[in-house]
């Protein structure tokens, strides 16, 4: 049983160093292309505000919390 178990861990092990190995039948020949963004394509510019009477969003203001009641 010990050496099933050995035989097993030992091709596991072979397995793994074969699968990480870096020794090839050469080196990489693969090669990238760069992309292009479309002509067309125009960068978007901010809407303007349809109503101008509309302020941006304030804070409420600080008071302090009443005393509790004793």
């Amino acid at each position: 049983m010990k050496k099933l178990i050995l035989a097993s861990v030992s091709a596991l092990a072979l397995l793994g160093v074969a699968a990480c190995s870096d020794s090839g039948t050469g080196t990489d020949k693969t090669t990238t292309q760069s992309t292009n963004p479309p002509a067309a394509e125009q960068p978007m510019k901010p809407a303007a505000p349809a109503d101008n009477s509309t302020k941006p969003a304030e804070p409420a203001p600080a008071t302090p919390a009443p005393a509790p009641a004793q």
